[in-house]
């Protein structure tokens, strides 16, 4: 169904500026009001979800959540996929199947937004340690957009043709949550979708907008865990020893040349050591320190490349040192996130017919990583657009310099909600029914 020439994706920055708000003013009023009837009833799931986050792995009462959500807005409902993952469909006659996803999870950090619907949640993280956790990610704006767009398709059946899977999903930020729901059959025991969709939050992008990026938009990832080996002793007599500290030390920095002498200039990469932990007392030269990674790249191939220079690089130092070998462990990474060029020249322009073109916009590509890539891993098109929830007044105060914008991951990162939230359902209702043709008469 997206066998165009590739040459259109050429002119969706054209259709963007040419194409008008051309929705007649009866039916603006018509959504106005169908917007006013529900937006409450969302915005009121938001801060329910934002009050209530859990950790990757643990969204059972957040899956319950949205499992009643989805059955109360319209769809056939399964939960358990996945682990804590929830499908909805919704079965509207022949057509495609299209699937909208969003995630569930929140991260282990202590909100810091003094707003009146703050998290004040606690949790044991994987290690024991008692942690914050807050939704500092945006999946609690992800998955109440995701209900009110089941609500709208659901009242409106008549425009729209075909099946919608609906995927509230778990552990998004562990990397592990799409993997689990497709082992768990999600393209067997349901229609296989013929394109996949989802937005996600920007915190610095207006609110009222979204934005887009043709390709790979979002980077692959692996996360890797070094042991650099030493012969511990006394700090006295480090000649007695092979210190683990200093060949670390070493090995950071020979790492960054990775980058700079081995990856072609214009292949973006990333290669960033996030903790390092050896050592307990200052005179006690340690037996080993404990590395640990995150490698990103916009291609598979660059990806290998940074993982073979990592193990090379650290097998040479312990070798130039006398130290026994290292040990690098890869762990489970996510590709990259590619927003298939056909699909978004289909989608962007019912993106502009919703919002107008001055409120969709070419965006750039980000090193963030997003696990929404492996639902494409089975030559199904994904598109992820990008949802803007900085209020006007205060993006231009940061443009200005005298105003700084909490990042993703902030324990600052407080996003417009109401406002995010309608223009989300516009969004998405829009993107759904660009792939899914009206009924036969």
């Amino acid at each position: 169904m997206f066998r165009h020439t590739l040459a259109a994706v050429s002119f969706v920055a054209l259709l963007v500026g040419a194409l008008s708000f051309s929705t007649r003013a009866s039916e603006r009023s018509a959504a106005d009001v169908w917007f006013d009837e529900h937006i409450g009833a969302v915005a009121s799931l938001y801060r329910d979800l934002h009050q209530q986050p859990e950790l990757s792995g643990r969204e059972r009462r957040t899956a319950q959540r949205m499992a009643d959500e989805l059955k109360l807005a319209g769809a056939e409902v399964t939960p358990g996929v996945g682990r804590n993952g929830v499908v909805g469909v919704i079965w509207n006659g022949r057509g495609p199947t299209v699937l909208v996803r969003a995630e569930m999870d929140a991260l282990p950090v202590t909100e810091a937004t003094r707003l009146p619907y703050a998290s004040t949640e606690t949790a044991l993280n994987d290690q024991g340690g008692r942690v914050g956790v807050m939704h500092a990610c945006g999946h609690d704006i992800h998955m109440a957009s995701l209900v009110g767009t089941v609500r709208w398709l659901s009242d409106h059946r008549a425009q729209w043709a075909g099946t919608v899977l609906f995927v509230a999903q778990p552990a998004e930020e562990s990397g592990a949550g799409a993997r689990w729901m497709l082992k768990d059959g999600l393209y067997t025991r349901y229609p296989r979708p013929d394109c996949a969709l989802a937005l996600h939050v920007a915190h610095d992008l207006e609110v009222g907008r979204v934005g887009y990026h043709v390709g790979p938009a979002m980077a692959g990832t692996n996360s890797v865990t070094i042991v650099v080996r030493g012969r511990g002793g006394h700090g006295a007599l480090p000649h007695t020893t092979v210190d683990p500290i200093v060949l670390a030390s070493a090995l950071v920095l020979d790492l960054q040349t990775i980058v700079s002498r081995e990856v072609n200039p214009l292949d973006p990469a990333v290669v960033t050591v996030g903790s390092i932990q050896g050592g307990s007392e200052s005179n006690i030269i340690p037996e080993s320190v404990r590395l640990k990674l995150t490698l990103r790249a916009f291609r598979p191939e660059v990806l290998h490349l940074l993982v073979d220079g990592v193990r090379r690089r650290a097998l040479a130092l312990a070798q130039g040192h006398g130290a026994p070998p290292p040990q690098v462990e890869v762990g489970g990474g996510v590709p990259p996130l590619v927003n298939d060029p056909q699909l978004v020249s289909r989608v962007v322009p019912a993106l502009v017919r919703a919002l107008g073109s001055a409120n969709v916009t070419d965006v750039q590509a980000e090193m963030i990583a997003e696990d929404f890539g492996l639902f494409g891993d089975e030559n199904v098109p994904t598109f992820m657009f990008r949802l803007g929830t900085v209020p006007p007044q205060v993006l231009s105060k940061a443009r200005a310099g005298s105003e700084s914008l909490p990042s993703l991951h902030s324990p600052q990162f407080a996003p417009d909600a109401v406002p995010a939230l309608r223009t989300g359902i516009r969004a998405m209702t829009a993107a759904v029914t660009a792939i899914l043709p009206p009924p036969r008469t």
